[in-house]
């Protein structure tokens, strides 16, 4: 394949379908923001903040997870939601990115005083607005900006998270814990449901935070009601767990996408004894999501970062999801924790993976595909077939 250059990717239009609000702050506005409400910082400087929590590599997930404390902290307030979400969108398009869906977790940001529709009204002020300015001219050879909302549910949560959460801790009492959390994911997704048909552009609802102990099946309640409004569904699965993660994501959470699914293959990493053939039940689950065509959003340095066995990017399962016909889309899980942008993770597929020209295009063109895109199908397929020209066009003046 001819060599798929920086600037060539730069130029093709792009996706981001796994982005974290509160993981993608500008740097910048974080200790900005921090130095005018007095949040406590280990520095104040950018350099500092690199060396001592944003790092290129991380001892494990727990490390990893731990910088979101800072950057949940800056966003409180609906105004730094607003700006957080208007900064994000202008960083993704200053890459080429013209199409992003980005999730968040409302209820980290509750304050006594506030609801979520408030928060997911203010996150979407930001991004219309930037989609406003961002399409205010559009050259003949580029897409217009679009994005998507998704709102997310937690696997588990504690007081300390939000008040939010306290306050539905102190108010269970000695209830199950669990029930806990699967009444805050129901009622996560009754008000997403409520806040898609007022019009605001929210495309799906996902599931995240900890896995290993915390099956998605918990949550099933809630996956069945945003299936039966018609809401489309991803479940962070696969990422810390095994195959039988990602299986319940799809059989008991309808899911449409899977994010990560970083142990789809790993039979040694399956834990029922109800399954007998590990490799037979692997195979089986991986034609089904061949089939189905139940996207898997993969975050290379994400994972390249959390987890210790993964030193390159050829220790990653992504080869093999793109070798057994996955439809795989690449994302950035977080810009600013990670220190990463979509140019530079589909480099990094260039670069480690051994892929055909038609097998990076497709990685490229699954994010627009399999996009949960928040108009109508013939709107969708329309911009789907731009993004296809437009790469088409690029690849011909820069890989022949």
């Amino acid at each position: 394949m001819p060599e798929i250059t920086e600037q060539f990717i730069r130029k093709i239009p792009k996706t981001d379908l796994h982005l974290h609000l509160d993981g993608s702050l500008r740097l910048s506005s974080l200790i900005e923001i921090a130095k005018s409400e007095g949040i406590k910082l280990p520095s104040y400087e950018a350099t500092g903040l690199n060396e001592l929590v944003f790092k290129t590599r991380y001892a494990n997930l727990g490390e990893y997870l731990s910088g979101f404390s800072y950057t949940v902290a800056a966003l409180q307030t609906l105004e730094n939601l607003e700006r957080a979400a208007y900064e994000l969108a202008e960083d993704a398009y200053a890459e080429g990115v013209r199409y992003i869906e980005v999730r968040f977790a409302p209820q980290l940001h509750l304050t006594h005083g506030t609801e979520i529709s408030a928060v997911v009204n203010a996150i979407f002020q930001g991004l219309e607005n930037a989609k406003k300015h961002l399409n205010a001219s559009i050259p003949k050879n580029d897409l217009p900006f679009e994005y998507g909302i998704i709102l997310c549910a937690l696997r588990r949560f504690n007081r300390q998270m939000s008040p939010y959460y306290d306050r539905l801790i102190s108010r269970a009492g000695k209830t199950n814990i669990r029930y806990t959390y699967t009444r805050a994911s129901l009622a996560l997704v009754k008000e997403t449901v409520k806040l898609r048909d007022e019009g605001l552009p929210i495309v799906g609802f996902d599931l995240a935070g900890e896995e290993a102990g915390y099956p998605a099946v918990h949550h099933k309640e809630a996956f069945q009601y945003a299936h039966r409004h018609f809401l489309r569904k991803t479940v962070h699965a696969g990422e810390a767990y095994g195959p039988e993660s990602i299986f319940q994501a799809i059989t008991e959470c309808f899911a449409n996408r899977i994010g990560h699914g970083t142990f789809l293959f790993s039979a040694e990493a399956i834990k029922l004894k109800s399954i007998k053939d590990p490799e037979k039940y692997i195979g089986q689950l991986i034609e089904y999501i061949a089939n189905q065509r139940i996207t898997i959003e993969v975050c290379p340095t994400s994972n390249l970062q959390t987890i210790p066995d993964f030193q390159t990017l050829k220790d990653h399962p992504i080869q093999r999801m793109v070798d057994n016909g996955l439809s795989v889309s690449i994302s950035t899980d977080n810009r600013l924790i990670s220190h990463t942008s979509v140019t530079n993770e589909l480099l990094l597929c260039s670069e480690h993976l051994d892929l055909t020209r038609s097998q990076f295009r497709d990685l490229v063109l699954a994010g627009f595909k399999r996009s949960f895109y928040p108009g109508p199908y013939s709107d969708k397929r329309n911009y789907v077939r731009r993004a296809i020209e437009l790469y088409d066009d690029l690849a011909q003046q820069h890989l022949t």
